[in-house]
């Protein structure tokens, strides 16, 4: 199994909540239109280009053996994507309160990851037991 190492991980996460924060303070079209490239951009190259995870890669340095599985972390990034999307859509067609619910369901996501935990992991889950026709118990 194709893993990435948890340090770009965090990098891509620390970048989705610095630019929606920043999309709080100045236009969020703009801002969020930049992740949103950065997201798709890195999401259609598997990471390669993506901009947060290059800067990590040279910021972060070591060894960790942490690290998480390529499939879980394209899911999470398609989440992300989606998310960034729903927020864009929304304030272009001038549903600002929409928008910042977008956002700040990314923001929650991305900083509960930093945090310890992944909502997006838990989604993946729920998902593949369904596709494997298992209940889900709430």
């Amino acid at each position: 199994m194709r893993e990435v190492p948890m340090r770009y991980v965090k990098a891509n996460q620390v970048g989705i909540v610095l630019f929606v924060l920043l999309s709080f303070v100045f236009n969020p079209i703009v801002v969020l239109g930049l992740l949103w490239i950065i997201q798709v951009v890195g999401l259609a190259s598997g990471g390669k280009f993506n901009l947060f995870v290059q800067i990590g890669k040279v910021v972060l340095t070591g060894k960790g053996t942490e690290a998480q599985a390529v499939e879980l972390q394209r899911f999470n990034n398609i989440l992300a994507v989606l998310f960034l999307s729903l927020a864009l859509i929304s304030f272009s067609l001038g549903w600002v309160g929409a928008g910042y619910v977008f956002s700040v369901m990314l923001l929650a996501a991305a900083s509960a990851a930093l945090l310890g935990y992944c909502v997006g992991c838990t989604v993946y889950f729920w998902y593949k037991q369904l596709r494997a026709g298992r209940k889900i118990g709430f």
